[in-house]
C-alpha cells in the first residue's frame, strides 16, 4: 500500500481506489469536512442533487471552463469516473457501489444501480454491448440501463485495481498481488495467469506497441503483451507512484518522494522518459502537488496535472510550465479521488469525496466522442396516458383500462404450449373395406357403401391417443394397410426429405424445419447416416477450434474437411450446409470401408442398414482418426509450410486430452502369472448383465453401477500364458487411472434382449419416482406453479386440486439414464460413479478427492421407422457460445437435430428412450466446466502461400500449354477487390426421378455432381481478364458422364496419367478459394450460387455479385449468359462447348456494363434496358443467331489477355 503520511489529511481519509480503501470505522455517508448543522432542515432530492454554484458562464474556445456538476449520493465519495466510448454519456461510481451515469453536457441523469453491494468501483470500462465495473474482488458487467449481463468473482484474496482492453474480447486485469489476468468477454472465463513481482500492478497503460504497469513501488515496467514478461524496468521515484500516462514516445509519470524518517512527499517534478532511446528527459518542474496526469493532445502533446486540491496545470512534457496555465476546480473543500478525459479530449471529468462530479470543458456544445451512437432512453410511464372512457356509454369495451392482477392463481393465457396446444378432431380413416374395392376413374375413386356406420354421421373418441396428432392416414400409399394408430413416431423424430422442384432447392421452405441460427445437414448425400454426429462434434467446442485450426498436406484428411465444414456451420445464419467434401473424404479412409461404414446407396435407401450399430462403430472411427490426424500435426501450420518431418511424431493430440483415458488392462491366469498392459482409450462400450434363465424378470440396476462395470470391466475368456506356454481361462480386469474430461459412451442396444433391458429398468426408475413423489406430503399453503415449470423445469411432479397436470409424470416415463453423473478416481484406484442432483455443485472436500461432476451433453437415438427404414438424430446441449455467437444471448438449451430439422426440446426429453421406436446409441457426458483448460482461439491456418505456383498432378502438362499466370506478391487480392468466378461440372450418379398419374415428373434424388474446372480471372489493374486460377480437379469417383456440351471437360482430362491439362486435387483448390473469400474479395460470374454449392463453399451474400440476378425482372425467367452476352455484348459464346475462362471473363464485362448502366440513368434506366432485353428475348425465342459473332468487341474488352 502507498503511505500518505506527507500529504493532506483529507488526502488519507478518502484516498483514490490506487491508494486502497475506506476506514471501516468510518461513516461514509457524512463528509468530515461539511459542517452537520448546515443540512439541519434540508431534504436531499434522492434521484440526484444539483450542486449550487456560480450562473452559467460564457466559455472561451481553447480554454477549459466548468460546464456542470452533478451529485449522485451526498458525503459519499466518487472512485470512478469514465467516459463512455461509444455514447455521450459520463459514468461514475462510488464507494458503496453505487453507479451512476449522467448523459450529455447537461449531465441529465440517465440510469442509476447498485453495481456492487459494499465495495468500491475501482475502474470502469465502456464495451459495444454494456459496461465493466470493477470493484476488489468482482468483475461486473451491466447493460447501459442496469441489467446484469454477468458476474464473475475474482479469487480469495485479490485486490484488484485496474483493467486494460487488449482487444474487443480480451481485457487484462491487475491489483496488488502476485498476479494480472487474462479474462475473455466471450467465455466470461479467465484464459491465463500470469505471475508478477510483488506488490502486483496498480495501474496498466497501453499506446501503440507498448505496454505499461505502474507498480506502488514507484517502478514503472515495459512488458510484453503476449506473455507478460519484463522487458525494461524505469525507476521513477524513491516513495511511491501516483499516476503515469503514455503518449507517442513520451512517458510522463507523478509520485512520491521518500523523506528519510518525515515519510512520503509528494513530488514536484514529474519524470519524463524518452521510448525511443529508453531513458529520462529533463524532469518537469510543477506549481502543484500532481496527483493524476494525463496527456490531452490536440494540435500538441499538452499534459494535464491535477492536484487532491483541485488546482489543474497544463504544460508541455519538453518545455517549462507557466502559472498563467493553473485553473482550479471548486470542490467546496473536498479532495479530488477521480479524474477522467473523454475520447474527443474536449472534456474533462473530476469526482471528489463529496461524491460530486464536475465536467470541464474547452467548448460550450462539447461531444464526449468523436463518432457517438444514439443513446437509448427509458420508455415513458403509459399508466398517464390512458384514455378517457364515457362511462355511460353502453357499448363501450371497459376492457381498454386493464385491471390489476389480485389473484395468485395463473392465466391460461400464460400456459405453456405443451398443456395448451390446440388439438383438433381429425377425420378418422377411411374404412378399409372402401379402399379394398374402390375403382378409380381419373382422380376420382367409387366404392359401394359397406353399411357399417349411418350417413352422414362420423363417430368421435373422446379419448387422446399416446401418439402426436400429425400421423393420421400416411400421403402415399405404403402402409396404408397399417393403422394409424400404431404410428407412434412423432412427426419432427421421423425422416425428412427435400422436396426438389424445377428450381431444385430455391423454393424449399427450410425454414418451416429450423426457426434457429445454427445449420442443419443435408441428407441425400451417400453415407450422410453420420449427419447427427457430425453436428455433437462441431457443439463441442475444443473440437470446433482444433480441426479449424488444423491444416495438413494430406488430399484426405478428415480433420481438415471438418474444419471446413466447421467453418461453414459458423458462418450460416440458419441455412442447411453439405457434408458433402467430408463425405468424399470419408469414403477414401480405407479403414472406414474395411470396417463397413461405407454403405451402399440401395442400403441406405431400403432401410437395410442397421444404423444404431453403424452409428456406434462409427464414433469409434472418427474419434481414433482424428486423433491420429491431429497427432501427425499439431497447432496451425501454414499448408505449404508443414515439414515432412513433422509427419508421425508421437505427441499427444487434443483429441486424446479431451476422450482419452489411460487404462490399466490386467490378465490373471490361474497359473498366477499376471500380465499387466496400459493403453489409452477414447471411448466405453456398455456391458449389460447376463440374466439367468431361471429368473423371468430383470433385477433392477442403477444406471451408474451398469456405467461402472463396463468401465471397469472383468471377465473371464481363453488367452495365450507365456507361463504355461499354452491358451489358458484368463481373468481379463480393466481399470482406469484417470477420468477423461468428456465421457463416451455406446451404449451397444443392438438386440431386443438389451432393449427388454432398457425398458425394464425405465419402468423401476419411473415407478420409483413415482412413490417417492406419493410419499411427499402435499404444501397446500404455496401457490402452485407455472405451468411453463411444469413443463420445462420438471423439478417436482405439480398437481391442483380438480385438474392434475401428470406432464412431469410423462417426462420421467422412459428415462434411466442420470442428467448428471458424479464420478472419482479412490485412493485405491477404485472407481466410483453415482447419479447427482443436477443444480448442485460439489463442496471444497469433494473436489479436493479428485470428484468430478459430469453432465449429459449428447444422446444419439437410433429411430426405429418401419415405413422410412428408420433414421439417426442427436439431442445436443448447446452451450453458451454457441448462442453468444450466433443469437447474441448468454444461454444453454438442448435441441434436437435431424439434418435439417433442428426444434429446441426439453432436457428430460433427451434422456427419454421409448425403446418401440427409439433406441439408445451414443451418450456423452462432459466434465463440468471442462472447456476452460483448453484454448478455444482459432488462428485461421490458411495464408497467401496456397496461392503460389503448385506443380500439376498431370504427368503430359507442360508449360507451354498454361492457360494462366499466377499472382505476383504484388497482385496479393484485397478486401471488395472483383475477381471472375466460373467452375465446370461431371456427374458421378444420375438423377432419380418418378413419373407421376398426371405426366409431371417429380425428382426423388438429385444428380450427384462434382467440380471438375474452377477458373479464377484478375477483375482489375492492367492484367485485368487474365486467369491467375484455371485447376482441372483430380477425382478417384467414378464419373458416369463428363457433360462435355456444358463442361467442356472431355473423358482423360482428370486422369494424371494422360491429361494434358493443369490437374490439381479438389483441397488445393479448395484452399485458394476459402483464402479469397477470407480476404473478403467479391466473385462475379453467372450462377454462381450453384458452382458454390457443389464447390462445397459458403460464400456471404455481399461477397457475390451474380449477373443471373442483375439482369432478372421478378417474376420472370432467368436469362442464359450467351443471350446476355450477345444482347449487351455483341460477342458471341459457347458455340460449341462450355469454356470457364471465356464465361468468367463475360461475367466481368456484364458486370462492368451493369454498373455503366446504373451510372447512367439509375434505376429506371436498368429497368428499361432490361424490359427491352425480355421483349428482344421473346422475339428470338431466347436463342442467339448464328451469323452474329462480334469477335473483335470481345478482344478489345481486355487486350492483355490476347498475349497469354
Amino acid at each position: 500500500m502507498m503511505n500518505f503520511d506527507g500529504l493532506d489529511a483529507g488526502m488519507g481519509e478518502y484516498p483514490p481506489s490506487l491508494h486502497g480503501t475506506l476506514d471501516t470505522g468510518m461513516e461514509p455517508s457524512m463528509d468530515p469536512h461539511l459542517n452537520p448543522s448546515l443540512l439541519q432542515g434540508v431534504e436531499l432530492d434522492p434521484e440526484g442533487l444539483a450542486v449550487t454554484g456560480p450562473e452559467p458562464v460564457h466559455l472561451m474556445e481553447g480554454m477549459f471552463s466548468e460546464l456542470h456538476s452533478a451529485v449522485s449520493e451526498v458525503g459519499i465519495p466518487v472512485t470512478a469516473t469514465h467516459f463512455d466510448l461509444q455514447e455521450e454519456m459520463l459514468w461514475m461510481g462510488n464507494h458503496r457501489g453505487h453507479v451512476t451515469s449522467f448523459f450529455g453536457p447537461t449531465m441529465g441523469r440517465h440510469s442509476s444501480f447498485q453495481a456492487h453491494a459494499a465495495d468500491d468501483i475501482r475502474h470502469i470500462q465502456s464495451l459495444e454491448t454494456g459496461v465493466l465495473f470493477l470493484s476488489k474482488c468482482n468483475l461486473k458487467c451491466h447493460t447501459r440501463g442496469g441489467l446484469v449481463m454477468f458476474d464473475y468473482p475474482m479469487e480469495e484474496g485479490a485486490d484488484m485495481h485496474s483493467l486494460l482492453m487488449t482487444d474487443n474480447n480480451t481485457l487484462l486485469i491487475g491489483g496488488l498481488q502476485n498476479y494480472a489476468v487474462e479474462f475473455d468477454l466471450n467465455t466470461v472465463q479467465e484464459t491465463q495467469k500470469f505471475t508478477v513481482e510483488v506488490p502486483g500492478v496498480a495501474i496498466m497503460r497501453q499506446t501503440g506497441r507498448f505496454f505499461f504497469c505502474g507498480h506502488t513501488s514507484g517502478k514503472i515496467t515495459l512488458r510484453d503483451l503476449r506473455s507478460f514478461k519484463t522487458e525494461h524496468e524505469f525507476d521513477a521515484f524513491s516513495g511511491s507512484l501516483s499516476d503515469f500516462d503514455v503518449h507517442g514516445n513520451l512517458l510522463a509519470a507523478c509520485g512520491f518522494s521518500s523523506r528519510g524518517m518525515n515519510g512520503l512527499a509528494c513530488d514536484r517534478f514529474l519524470m519524463v522518459y524518452d521510448l525511443r532511446m529508453m531513458r529520462a528527459v529533463t524532469p518537469l518542474q510543477v506549481h502543484v502537488d500532481p496527483l493524476f496526469l494525463r496527456f490531452i493532445p490536440t494540435y500538441t502533446s499538452r499534459l494535464a496535472i491535477i492536484s487532491q486540491t483541485g488546482q489543474c496545470q497544463f504544460c508541455e512534457p519538453t518545455g517549462l510550465a507557466n502559472m498563467a496555465d493553473i485553473f482550479h476546480v471548486n470542490t467546496v473543500g473536498q479532495v479530488l479521488m477521480s479524474f477522467d478525459v473523454s475520447s474527443s479530449k474536449q472534456a474533462l471529468a473530476f469526482g471528489d469525496s463529496g461524491g460530486c462530479v464536475h465536467l470541464w470543458s474547452d467548448a460550450p456544445e462539447v461531444s464526449f466522442n468523436d463518432y457517438s451512437r444514439e443513446t437509448e432512453f427509458a420508455l415513458p410511464c403509459l399508466v398517464d396516458t390512458l384514455p378517457q372512457l364515457d362511462w355511460n356509454h353502453d357499448l363501450l369495451p371497459l376492457s381498454l383500462i386493464p385491471m390489476p392482477l389480485t389473484s395468485t392463481e395463473q392465466l391460461l393465457s400464460e400456459w405453456s404450449t405443451a398443456v395448451a396446444t390446440p388439438s383438433p378432431r381429425r377425420a378418422p380413416p377411411v374404412d378399409p373395406e372402401i379402399l379394398r374395392t374402390m375403382k378409380t376413374v381419373g382422380f376420382i375413386g367409387y366404392a359401394a357403401n359397406p353399411r357399417t356406420r349411418p350417413r352422414n354421421q362420423v363417430p368421435y373418441k373422446d379419448v387422446e391417443l399416446d401418439y402426436d396428432n400429425y400421423n393420421q392416414v400416411p400421403e402415399s400409399p405404403i402402409g396404408r394397410d397399417e393403422e394409424p394408430h400404431l404410428y407412434m413416431v412423432p412427426k419432427k423424430y421421423r425422416k425428412v426429405t427435400i422436396k426438389y422442384s424445377k428450381l431444385g432447392l430455391e423454393d424449399f421452405d427450410f425454414k418451416h424445419y429450423n426457426r434457429t441460427l445454427f445449420a442443419g445437414l443435408e441428407p441425400h448425400i451417400p453415407n450422410a447416416y453420420c449427419n447427427c454426429m457430425i453436428q455433437v462434434l462441431y457443439f463441442l467446442e475444443p473440437i470446433r477450434c482444433l480441426v479449424q485450426n488444423h491444416l495438413c498436406q494430406k488430399e484426405f484428411c478428415l480433420a481438415c474437411e471438418l474444419g471446413f465444414l466447421f467453418h461453414m456451420l459458423d458462418l450460416s445464419r440458419g441455412d442447411p450446409c453439405q457434408a458433402s467434401n467430408f463425405l468424399r473424404a470419408f469414403r477414401t479412409i480405407p479403414e472406414a470401408s474395411a470396417l463397413g461404414l461405407i454403405l451402399a446407396d440401395s442400403d441406405e435407401q431400403t432401410g437395410k442398414a442397421r444404423l444404431g450399430r453403424l452409428i456406434q462403430s462409427w464414433n469409434r472411427f472418427i474419434l481414433t482418426q482424428l486423433h491420429q490426424e491431429t497427432q501427425e500435426q499439431e497447432g496451425p501450420q501454414a499448408y505449404r509450410g508443414a515439414s515432412s518431418s513433422s509427419l508421425g511424431s508421437s505427441g499427444e493430440s487434443a483429441i486424446g486430452k479431451l476422450f482419452g483415458c489411460e487404462v490399466e488392462n490386467s490378465s490373471l491366469c490361474r497359473c498366477g502369472k499376471e500380465t499387466v498392459r496400459s493403453s489409452l482409450t477414447l471411448l466405453f462400450t456398455m456391458h449389460y448383465p447376463e440374466q439367468n434363465s431361471q429368473e423371468k424378470t430383470v433385477k433392477e440396476y442403477d444406471f451408474a453401477e451398469i456405467l461402472k462395470k463396463s468401465i471397469c470391466l472383468e471377465q473371464s475368456t481363453q488367452a495365450w500364458c507365456e507361463n504355461c506356454e499354452k491358451y489358458q481361462p484368463t481373468v481379463q480386469t480393466r481399470n482406469i487411472r484417470c477420468l477423461p474430461d468428456v465421457l463416451v459412451i455406446n451404449c451397444e442396444v443392438n438386440s431386443a434382449k438389451e432393449a427388454e433391458f432398457w425398458k425394464v429398468q425405465a419402468e423401476y426408475a419411473f415407478n420409483k419416482a413415482m412413490q417417492k413423489e406419493a410419499q411427499e406430503p402435499p404444501k397446500p399453503k404455496e401457490p402452485p406453479p407455472m405451468p411453463t415449470e411444469w413443463c420445462l423445469d420438471g423439478e417436482d411432479m405439480c398437481s391442483m386440486e380438480g385438474i392434475t397436470f401428470d406432464t412431469r409424470a410423462e417426462d420421467l416415463r422412459h428415462v434411466w439414464i442420470p442428467l448428471t453423473l458424479k464420478m472419482s478416481i479412490s485412493k485405491s484406484q477404485g472407481l466410483e460413479i453415482s447419479s447427482w442432483p443436477e443444480g448442485e455443485e460439489l463442496s471444497a472436500a469433494e473436489e479436493e478427492e479428485g470428484a468430478s461432476v459430469y453432465d449429459l451433453v449428447v444422446t444419439v437415438p437410433h429411430i426405429l421407422d418401419a415405413r422410412t427404414g428408420g433414421n439417426l438424430v442427436a439431442h445436443i446441449k448447446v452451450g453458451e457460445t454457441y448462442h453468444q455467437r450466433k443469437e447474441g444471448v448468454t444461454h444453454q438449451q438442448w435441441y434436437l437435430f435431424n439434418d435439417f430439422l433442428i426444434e429446441p426440446i426439453d432436457k428430460t426429453e433427451a434422456a427419454q428412450f421409448d425403446v418401440s421406436w427409439k433406441v439408445p446409441g451414443i451418450l456423452y457426458y462432459a466434465k463440468r466446466n471442462y472447456h476452460t483448460k483448453y484454448d478455444l482461439r482459432i488462428k485461421n491456418p490458411i495464408d497467401a502461400s496456397v496461392l503460389l505456383t503448385e506443380a500439376s498432378l498431370a504427368r503430359k502438362q507442360r508449360k507451354s500449354h498454361a492457360t494462366f499466370i499466377p499472382l505476383m506478391v504484388s497482385e496479393m487480392p484485397q478486401a471488395n477487390d472483383l475477381v471472375g468466378l466460373d467452375a465446370e461440372f461431371v456427374t458421378l450418379n444420375q438423377e432419380e426421378a418418378e413419373l407421376r398419374s398426371d405426366g409431371t415428373k417429380s425428382t426423388i434424388k438429385p444428380s450427384q455432381m462434382s467440380v471438375a474446372r474452377i477458373t479464377c480471372v484478375r477483375g482489375q489493374g492492367p492484367n485485368e481478364g487474365v486467369p491467375f486460377i484455371d485447376d482441372y480437379i483430380s477425382t478417384q469417383e467414378q464419373v458416369v458422364d463428363y457433360l462435355t456440351q456444358y463442361s467442356g471437360i472431355k473423358p482423360g482430362d482428370l486422369d494424371a496419367k494422360i491429361s494434358s491439362k493443369h490437374l490439381t486435387t479438389l483441397k488445393s483448390t479448395y484452399l485458394k478459394l476459402r483464402f479469397l473469400i477470407d480476404t473478403g474479395v467479391r466473385f462475379v460470374g453467372h450462377g454462381l450460387q450453384k458452382d458454390f454449392r457443389v464447390i462445397n463453399l459458403l460464400v456471404l451474400k455481399d461477397q457475390v455479385v451474380d449477373t443471373v440476378y442483375l439482369f432478372h425482372l421478378p417474376r420472370k425467367r432467368m436469362i442464359s449468359l450467351r443471350f446476355l452476352a450477345w444482347y449487351f455484348l455483341d460477342l458471341s459464346i459457347q458455340g460449341e462447348t462450355h469454356d470457364s475462362i471465356e464465361d468468367a471473363r463475360t461475367a466481368l464485362q456484364l458486370y462492368r456494363k451493369y454498373l455503366e448502366l446504373s451510372r447512367g440513368g439509375g434505376n429506371d434506366e436498368v429497368r428499361k434496358v432490361l424490359k427491352g432485353l425480355y421483349e428482344k428475348g421473346r422475339q428470338m425465342d431466347w436463342k442467339v443467331p448464328e451469323s452474329d459473332t462480334g469477335d473483335g468487341q470481345g478482344a478489345a474488352v481486355f487486350p492483355s489477355v490476347m498475349g497469354l
